[in-house]
């Protein structure tokens, strides 16, 4: 009676793993020793497999605003059992990876990878090769800070909207005040942006624990003022942020932005005065961040514009003499920015960034009225990988 009791449940459990795993389990993505990894995938119907991810060497896709750096594609190589395989032909550097299959052109996430990692509207496994930079993307043995989803009162938009805010470790069990750094994402974003795909608090974790940068709490608002927070998080319809569609917002984000920075100051234990506030954004967000350090004067002494134009109005001067009207107002902003005086205005782009013209023209407005600024430019286009990389470089400079 015992032993079939134990086969019973022997029975169960492999039909449960099953059940669960889509059949006998593979092992992918496999990173090997030498830091080579094989991708495989079981498709025995399939007539082509493919994998594509920042990790194969980029195409450029066209855009309305030019070329765009995408992801490369490799083939898969059919095995036994219908299981496809992949192994890439070089060791990866240390990194955060992200990928996803197309089985005859149809995109497919990876059965046998649970990391997943929504951006914009696609949702792609990842994976991190450790050794160097992917050790401060990962959740190491160190103490942690915690992230927490709030909810603010916006007079201006008239409405509840989410917020995402990290506090440093030690902050619940202590009474003192920290400085504040504001992270703004991108137009594809919204407040889940830097802590899912951005790794923002395992990257503050590690280097709080390396005594590299200042413990400070980092808020991290939607920037889309049509949205109250990300999707399936609101009680009203979202509004896809690449798809188009009517804007319900009443004010936009520059306007709003002091309910946030009241909500904070109001709620948290935070050092005030400029010296110790912090704005920085990627793309979409950098320019908001341009914006809102110029309409707030004396209100951040520590300015990071990530993979965006300065002058936000320099996106589109050609033959517009509006948008050029719009770029000279803003240059008398800067003006009176850099008068009111500052500690840090840290500029960063890549290469090969479809922005990147906009931000060399920016930065030449900049130099002709004399407005000091520090310049990083990196390898690379518009992607997540400089912007992990933008982030665990300006938070060490900030609150010094």
């Amino acid at each position: 009676m015992m032993f079939l009791v134990l086969w019973l449940c022997a029975t169960v459990t492999s039909y449960s793993q099953q059940a669960l795993w889509g059949g006998a389990q593979i092992l992918s993505p496999e990173i090997h020793e030498d830091n080579t990894v094989t991708f495989r995938i079981r498709a025995p119907k399939a007539v082509k497999v493919e994998v594509t991810g920042d990790f194969i060497a980029p195409q450029l896709i066209d855009t309305p605003f030019g070329k765009f750096e995408g992801p490369g594609v490799a083939e898969l190589k059919e095995g036994e059992g219908g299981v496809w395989e992949y192994t890439t032909p070089e060791p990866l550097t240390s990194e955060l990876y992200s990928y996803t299959f197309l089985v005859d052109g149809q995109r497919m996430h990876d059965p046998s990878n649970v990391a997943l990692v929504r951006d914009v509207a696609s949702v792609t496994n990842y994976f991190i090769i450790s050794g160097d930079r992917g050790d401060l993307y990962k959740v190491q043995d160190v103490k942690h800070g915690s992230v927490t989803r709030r909810w603010y009162n916006s007079p201006t938009l008239k409405e509840q909207r989410r917020i995402t805010i990290y506090t440093p470790p030690g902050y619940e069990s202590s009474n003192k005040s920290y400085p504040v750094f504001y992270l703004l994402h991108g137009s594809g974003g919204d407040e889940e942006a830097w802590v899912s795909l951005g790794r923002a608090a395992q990257i503050l974790d590690n280097l709080i624990a390396q005594g590299k940068a200042v413990p400070m709490i980092v808020v991290m608002p939607n920037g889309h003022t049509q949205n109250a927070a990300a999707p399936g998080e609101s009680s009203r319809e979202y509004i896809p942020m690449m798809g188009g569609g009517p804007r319900q917002a009443v004010a936009s984000m520059e306007e709003s932005f002091g309910d946030i920075i009241k909500f904070v100051e109001s709620n948290y234990r935070v050092k005030k005065g400029k010296g110790y506030r912090a704005v920085a954004g990627l793309s979409m967000g950098g320019m908001h961040s341009a914006s809102i350090s110029a309409q707030y004067t004396n209100t951040f002494d520590y300015v990071g514009i990530f993979s965006a134009p300065p002058i936000p109005a320099l996106l589109s001067t050609d033959n517009n003499p509006d948008a050029s009207q719009m770029a000279d107002e803003f240059v008398n902003k800067l003006k009176v920015q850099q008068k009111n005086g500052f500690k840090l205005y840290w500029i960063a782009c890549g290469k090969t960034d479809f922005l990147y013209q906009g931000v060399l023209e920016s930065m030449n407005r900049m130099d002709k009225i004399g407005f000091k600024y520090i310049y990083r430019e990196s390898e690379g286009g518009h992607i997540w990988r400089n912007w992990r990389i933008y982030l665990s470089e300006f938070a060490p400079m900030l609150f010094k």
